[in-house]
């Protein structure tokens, strides 16, 4: 869905600006980032008019928009090492066990449940941002970080399907549960979240908080869903505590008190209240039966005794009947202090239905406080509670799918499966209609495809793809070959993964194309490194073959250096190349020559004479090259100071021309690139020098 869209509902307006209507002719496209490139063409009537436009919608990543892109990346990164290890978990349970792991076995369940922690801390912190040791009587409602639906959504499933040991205080979780995220239904409907924080703003202002009808409203809504604490603040701020009406309104705040004393005492059932909460804990059904039956027996003798006469403020006893009321479960008196459904189902598991257990029995509730408060336009949250409640896992998913986007749904399956051999088997099944692939996978296979999608977070799509059993693996190789291999901090990341997934057949496969790449764009040091990384012989083979050819173009000193470093990396050793044992001893020879300086050190001149025989001799040096070689060392053969070749040594020579010459004639023959009269100059050369060795010997 694009982020902004005209009134009319078109993603984009069809009119090209000129007053000439566009074709039906368009092209779309993924730009950067998040966008479409949506270019429409026009058939123009003139050769100076606009041929059509182009314009980029942007498409959001989370649903409403409350979860900026950043942060969606934030929370894909973070969500992958929790992930990661439920899976490794998973697979060391498979391994070490003779039968396939239960999803819903204790071990499991608890490391279940250390995975759901992890992802809801990442999702946000619910608690007050600012802890005051002073409590400010002015506040009601403390300030916390702003919820969002994303960590709400999370917190329903794991209350419902991973955290088994709270199962008997499902109740007061829910209680819990909407306390913290009552105020985002306030966007489409009121909620008592909403009546006390409007209360809160301008209760300052108010003189004789009794006297205020809305003081009342506020105090009966709070009780209704369950807020003690805020309900007995605001009891405490009535007129009768002040010390001026002690003496004269005893009664009257002896009633409030009272009212405010029962609130502070209701038996609760459930593992523990943080400090702060209002109410008395109890972990036993039996203990907690007792001090209910107690507390409800001291609540109708309150509301039946004769001090309601002597209390002569009337709204103050009209408005502590009703909160005696709601504690008594009075369905008239919560439906009236309730603003929605969820508020309403809130109150009657507190007040009338608190041995409530069982999905069933909730559902049932459910549906009977819709009938009676029902939404015009219902919030996402409140279809995913229904699906819940209604244990029906495809309802779930799909609005999980609907609302949240991929990152939820592939997240969240690990939830819906803990205790349900019905979930399990809907999301573990393979389906022929989905490339015998099961809904698990193929929405690990869909989120894999979102992320790798975006050049930031591609990196964290293998985590996902390697547990896909079907298709994924071979999905990681398609997305690694596409990764591209210019970049050497990508390719070492592209590398690192081939090797964490043991992909060595990938991992040659992108060297080599890392090295074609930088051979062709010129960095040949770079392209010979990674063939042979690749062990790539036969593309080494054909740099030789390369090289070969410029030994036949006799190099200059100039372009001896970069010649010689590209000689250096390949590896002399390799036979399959053929031909690098003669480039290394070109290389000695060529070392040699440019030792000699300025023709006056003989030992430096008598050491590149044998280096050029090595070559010479060796069977390994290509006849093509033996002109080459011996142009290049014709320094040498007309060394002033002595001959520097012997009599064997000049005629071995002389007969390697004799030999070049009369293979010139064979159809095969290979012209050395060298000036015309090289070969005149060579031979001259020897002959001089077999002259001068002649007489010296």
């Amino acid at each position: 869905m694009p982020e902004t869209a005209p009134a009319g509902g078109e993603v984009v307006p069809m009119s090209s600006g000129h007053g000439q209507p566009l074709a039906p002719r368009l092209s779309i496209c993924w730009s950067r980032g998040n966008s479409l490139r949506v270019s429409l063409f026009s058939l123009a009537s003139f050769e100076d008019e606009a041929g059509g436009e182009v314009v980029e919608v942007k498409l959001c990543d989370g649903g409403d928009g409350e979860i900026s892109n950043a942060q969606w990346r934030t929370i894909a990164y973070d969500s992958v090492s929790p992930f990661a290890m439920l899976q490794n978990r998973r697979n060391s349970m498979s391994s070490f066990s003779n039968i396939n792991p239960s999803p819903y076995h204790l071990e499991c369940w608890e490391y279940m449940m250390d995975y759901s922690k992890d992802i809801n801390v990442l999702l946000g912190n619910k608690k007050s941002s600012v802890d005051s040791l002073i409590e400010d009587p002015d506040i009601f409602l403390k300030k916390t970080e702003e919820p969002t639906c994303l960590k709400a959504a999370w917190e329903l499933m794991e209350m419902f399907y991973v955290n088994k040991l709270s199962q008997a205080w499902l109740p007061e979780r829910i209680v819990d549960w909407l306390a913290d995220y009552d105020r985002l239904f306030a966007a489409l409907h009121g909620t008592v979240h909403m009546k006390v924080m409007n209360f809160q703003n301008v209760h300052n202002d108010i003189e004789v908080y009794e006297d205020d009808l809305r003081y009342w409203d506020v105090i009966e809504s709070a009780l209704a869903v369950g807020w003690l604490e805020i309900a007995v603040k605001m009891l405490r701020r009535h007129g009768s505590y002040q010390l001026d009406q002690l003496s004269n309104r005893e009664t009257e705040n002896g009633l409030v008190e009272a009212v405010a004393l029962l609130i502070s005492k209701m038996p609760r059932m459930r593992s523990e209240l943080e400090p702060g909460r209002l109410g008395e804990c109890y972990k036993a059904k039996p203990d907690f039966i007792k001090a209910w039956d107690k507390w409800r027996g001291q609540i109708t003798k309150l509301d039946s005794c004769a001090f309601w006469i002597q209390c002569h403020h009337g709204q103050t006893r009209e408005g502590l009947k009703k909160l005696l009321q709601i504690l008594l479960g009075n369905t008239n008196s919560l439906l009236a202090a309730t603003t929605n459904w969820l508020e309403l189902c809130v109150s009657h598991l507190i007040y009338i239905r608190p041995f409530t257990v069982g999905l069933e029995s909730m559902y049932n509730l459910a549906q009977n406080c819709i009938q009676l408060k029902p939404m015009s336009s219902p919030h996402k949250l409140m279809n995913i509670i229904i699906g819940i409640l209604g244990e029906n896992t495809e309802v779930v998913l799909a609005e999980c799918s609907k609302e949240f986007g991929p990152w939820m749904v592939a997240h969240a399956i690990e939830l819906l499966t803990v205790g349900s051999n019905e979930a399990e088997s809907l999301l573990h099944e393979e389906r022929y209609n989905l490339g015998e692939i099961s809904l698990e996978e193929l929405h690990r296979l869909a989120y894999a495809q979102v992320l790798s999608s975006h050049a930031l977070t591609w990196q964290i799509a293998p985590v996902y793809l390697s547990s896909c059993m079907k298709h994924g693996m071979g999905l990681l190789e398609i997305l690694l070959y596409k990764q591209p291999v210019q970049l050497k901090e990508l390719l070492l990341k592209n590398l690192e993964i081939c090797r964490l997934y043991d992909l060595d057949d990938c991992s040659s496969n992108i060297m080599k194309m890392a090295g074609v790449y930088h051979w062709k764009h010129g960095r040949k040091g770079s392209g010979i490194y990674w063939l042979q990384q690749a062990r790539d012989e036969f593309r080494l083979n054909k740099i030789a073959q390369q090289l070969f050819a410029s030994v036949g173009k006799s190099i200059s000193d100039e372009s001896f250096k970069q010649w010689e470093g590209l000689i250096g990396l390949l590896d002399s050793e390799s036979n399959a190349a053929g031909g690098f044992e003669f480039l290394h001893k070109y290389r000695d020879f060529k070392r040699s020559l440019q030792q000699i300086g300025d023709g006056k050190n003989d030992i430096a001149a008598q050491k590149a004479i044998d280096s050029l025989m090595l070559l010479m001799r060796n069977t390994s040096t290509p006849q093509r090259f033996w002109l080459p070689l011996l142009n290049d060392s014709l320094k040498l053969l007309n060394w002033q100071h002595r001959p520097l070749l012997s009599v064997s040594n000049t005629n071995l020579l002389l007969n390697k021309l004799q030999e070049l010459s009369s293979a010139r004639l064979h159809p095969g023959f290979v012209k050395p690139d060298l000036p015309a009269e090289a070969l005149n100059s060579v031979r001259l050369a020897l002959a001089t020098n077999l002259g001068r060795a002649i007489l010296e010997e």
